[in-house]
This record gives structure tokens, C-alpha cells and sequence, in this order.
């Protein structure tokens, strides 16, 4: 699966400002977040809709973002890592 391209990113603008607005991340790229120097939160896009990996720990967890229940587990996920 891909990373998401820029359409995709549009797609999902209210999220990344919901991200945007945690303490301590870096955005290096649209889309692309770090934690402690470390890559924490990416999204793909593919057939099957919109996706986020979110770093725990030394695993990455997959969210379907596609929606807004996805959308919301995502944010609760990103609040409980802090």
C-alpha cells in the first residue's frame, strides 16, 4: 500500500489539524509526523480507502481513517500515546 498522495491528504484536512494541534510533534512532510525524533504517524492511501500507522511502541498500529468513527479512534489512539 502506498503512502497517501496529495489528494488524499485534502481528503483527510480536518484530521491533520486535529494532529497539528498535539503538543510535541513535527510535520516534516504533509501527512508525515514525528515523535522525539522518531516516525510516529504516517497515512496510505488504496483500494480500500484511507489508512493511518501510529507508532506503539516498537509496532505500528493501522486505523482505517477513511470515516469519522476511524477518524475519532484514531485521535483517542494519538491522546492515550501522550
Amino acid at each position: 500500500m502506498k503512502h497517501a498522495g496529495p489528494a488524499a491528504l485534502d481528503a483527510l484536512d480536518d484530521l491533520l489539524d486535529a494532529i497539528r494541534g498535539r503538543a510535541g510533534l513535527r510535520e516534516p512532510r504533509r501527512g508525515v509526523f514525528y515523535r522525539k525524533g522518531k516516525a510516529w504517524l504516517h497515512f496510505h492511501a488504496g483500494p480500500a480507502g484511507l489508512f493511518a500507522d501510529l507508532r506503539h511502541g516498537t509496532e505500528w498500529q493501522r486505523f482505517t481513517v477513511s470515516d469519522h468513527a476511524g477518524r475519532q479512534a484514531l485521535l483517542a489512539a494519538i491522546d492515550r500515546s501522550f
